[in-house]
């Protein structure tokens, strides 16, 4: 957090004067984070497309095997 907003009357006093000027601080430090944000090219986006569907497919395989491995250990446990 930044802590620019915390004050000694805030922590003392009121909480929901403390809850609001935290609340504050989210509002004003997200619209900067929105401000400095940009959107992706054409390029960016795909590779980043490419990069999220190879990890499913990826974790798709990993969740297959091991399936396919514990089926017949766990027939063999239940038999």
């Amino acid at each position: 957090m930044s802590g620019k907003g915390s004050s000694a009357a805030g922590m003392d006093g009121d909480p929901l004067e403390a809850f609001l000027g935290g609340a504050g601080d989210f509002v004003k430090d997200s619209l900067w984070f929105l401000r400095k944000c940009s959107k992706p090219d054409r390029r960016e986006f795909s590779k980043v497309s490419f990069a999220v569907g190879m990890g499913f497919v990826v974790m798709g395989f990993i969740g297959f095997f091991v399936k396919l491995i514990f089926i017949p250990i766990n027939q063999i446990i239940l038999s």
